[in-house]
């Protein structure tokens, strides 16, 4: 009798560990996660994840609540989610290399190891891109203006610390290129900026261009090859500059998320990514869809970085 009481016992307690620690009985999601977007609304970020939460809403019984935390080129939005409590209903939108450049330059607080990373789901190569009015009419045109217009040209780029500001960085290197630059929050407000006149030539990502091709003109890619949304638009590197530069968008929530429910999120991520209608309404958005799972572009993100540090190095911007 007393060991049949020690052993019950011993069956309760466990139950109770296992129930506290959410691995029997909890179902989760049991309620509707938070998803952080780091830029503002209407931007490239933004869209890609509307359309994910539409697939979303098919696998999953539980909806997103979009919160906007835009700012220093989605620094702000970023720590947002490595602080958050990793309880896996707090997840988010990061860029690459946006994570990489922030930590190293402008201290943000956090590094890209505070992240459980769910999977990349767009590679969307940055673009040179004029008003349709503009009297630049190629590449070349804007190198050249601005080396005989020192300073007058006005080039925007959402960040600072961001990939548009990398590839600019890399374009300063490279060129005599001596432009005034002017940063935005997000690729919303710079393509107004750009269609409103305040700026005159902008460094933005494909589908930030892609939604506003009737007034705008995409001068080049800085892309290894064509792209099949804008074949007829030549690399950077075909028009003889050598610049390439993509912005990676990704799924994160913060570290120390429990090891069940980020295999849940990736499962249901990879669902998405997968979906037919997800993939079809990816390409009418003009959304450079790219999947590539969690630990892969972990290991893609920190290679960046070693890239990015060499970059900086270069451009004095590393103390």
């Amino acid at each position: 009798m007393k060991l049949r009481k020690i052993t019950c016992l011993f069956l309760m307690v466990l139950a109770f560990g296992l129930l506290a620690s959410g691995n029997v009985f909890a179902k989760y999601p049991e309620k509707p996660l938070n998803m952080i977007i780091a830029f503002t609304a209407g931007g490239s970020s933004d869209v890609q994840a509307r359309i994910m939460q539409k697939y979303w809403n098919k696998y999953s019984d539980q909806e997103w609540v979009f919160v906007y935390k835009p700012g220093a080129g989605g620094a702000i939005g970023f720590g947002e989610i490595a602080m958050s409590k990793p309880d896996g209903y707090t997840i988010g939108g990061v860029n690459v290399p946006h994570i990489v450049l922030q930590p190293l330059v402008q201290k943000a607080q956090f590094s890209i190891d505070d992240f459980a990373y769910i999977c990349q789901v767009v590679n969307d190569p940055q673009a040179i891109a004029v008003r349709k009015d503009s009297p630049l009419k190629t590449v070349k045109d804007v190198f050249e203006f601005a080396k005989a217009n020192p300073s007058k040209l006005k080039v925007g780029l959402v960040g600072p610390n961001s990939g548009h500001h990398l590839m600019f960085l890399d374009v300063k290197g490279k060129y005599d290129f001596p432009v005034t630059e002017i940063f935005y929050k997000g690729a919303a407000d710079q393509n107004a900026a750009l269609l409103g006149g305040e700026i005159d030539v902008m460094f933005g990502n494909l589908n930030d261009v892609m939604r506003s091709l009737e007034e705008m003109n995409v001068l080049g890619l800085a892309a290894e090859k064509r792209n099949a949304f804008l074949p007829e638009v030549a690399t950077l590197r075909e028009q003889g500059y050598d610049v390439v530069s993509d912005i990676r968008r990704a799924f994160v929530a913060p570290k120390g998320i429990d090891q069940a429910q980020l295999d849940y999120l990736r499962a249901t991520f990879k669902k998405i990514s997968d979906d037919p209608e997800y993939q079809a309404d990816m390409k009418t958005a003009g959304q450079p869809m790219e999947y590539m799972d969690g630990d892969a572009f972990y290991a893609h993100v920190k290679e960046q970085r070693e890239l990015a540090k060499a970059a900086l190095e270069k451009a004095g911007l590393l103390k």
